[in-house]
């Protein structure tokens, strides 16, 4: 198998295709219109590019379901149900999956590592995004089980706000990652850190930011 990646090197390349996606959003409206009146797939599309340029990159597949992801990662392939079930895991989609790559005997032989949901407009904490981190501790909590691929989960979001906006996102982030915290800490096999958040200004004085929430086992 090959090298994968570290996790500096990983959200690194998730940040800087936030960065391009908002960049490049602003482009093609000619100015008028910031990321989050776009559609999410813009994002995970920019950042599924980035990390394709890492150096021995990894495998990179866009929206692929629980289902999958837990084949591809739980020690049994065949007890993805059984965990589903087990965790009140409904089925559904994450924005981005990471996978070994290697030569594939078959089509079903897949080692997942690292699983990111992208939201955009993030500027505070909505109930989904609250269900979200919860998903997201649970696809991980198999780690307390023992042999498990993957590795951590990322929380990646875009926010921005207009000039006029009363508070501002040096204050509104801290808030939205104090509330994702206390999911966590419902989790005691679990921790989290926060990496980005660096407030950039737009001529008209607007301002958008990106994050990467980290969760990933306690060692």
């Amino acid at each position: 198998m090959s090298s994968f990646p570290s996790q500096d090197r990983v959200v690194g390349a998730i940040m800087s295709g936030i960065t391009a996606a908002a960049q490049n959003f602003l482009l093609w409206t000619n100015g008028r219109l910031t990321l989050s009146y776009g559609p999410r797939k813009i994002i995970s599309i920019h950042v599924a590019q980035e990390i394709a340029l890492i150096e021995n990159p990894p495998e990179v597949f866009i929206d692929a379901t629980v289902a999958d992801i837990l084949k591809c990662s739980l020690p049994k392939r065949d007890s993805f149900v059984e965990y589903m079930q087990e965790h009140s895991l409904p089925q559904g989609t994450l924005s981005i999956t990471l996978d070994e790559r290697f030569e594939h005997i078959s089509d079903d032989d897949s080692i997942t590592r690292v699983i990111v949901s992208i939201r955009s407009g993030v500027i505070n904490t909505k109930d989904e995004h609250i269900r979200e981190i919860e998903r997201l501790c649970k696809m991980l909590y198999a780690h307390v089980h023992g042999s498990f691929s993957l590795d951590y989960a990322v929380f990646a979001f875009y926010a921005d706000i207009s000039s006029g906006a009363r508070k501002k996102l040096e204050n509104r982030i801290p808030l939205i990652i104090q509330n994702f915290d206390r999911v966590i800490e419902k989790h005691k096999n679990l921790k989290s850190t926060f990496k980005g958040g660096d407030i950039n200004k737009t001529t008209d004085g607007s301002e958008w930011c990106a994050g990467c929430y980290i969760i990933e086992p306690l060692t």
